[in-house]
């Protein structure tokens, strides 16, 4: 069962992230753009060009989970610089 009670920390990959990358390629993302390391208490966010799908990545202390939501109707509205991100 996944549990994401732990989450305290959520990181917004701003711009576009080419969503072919898999574990490996999102993690070298965390780790280049936001200087962090994996860890329970942190979720990192990416989007690509389409709107419609986005990629989640959490480290669940044993592995990675890497989720992934495509949306049927509509899209999300992600910043796309820094200056742009609204909490």
């Amino acid at each position: 069962m996944l549990d994401l009670s732990r989450v305290r920390n959520y990181y917004v990959a701003c711009g576009y992230t080419d969503l072919r990358r898999g574990i490996e390629g999102l993690a070298a993302i965390v780790t280049q753009q936001f200087g962090q390391e994996m860890s329970e208490e942190s979720l990192f966010l990416f989007c690509g060009r389409r709107t419609d799908r986005i990629k989640a990545l959490y480290f669940s202390g044993d592995g990675y989970i890497l989720m992934y939501k495509r949306l049927n109707n509509g899209s999300f509205q992600w910043p796309r610089s820094e200056a742009k991100l609204r909490l």
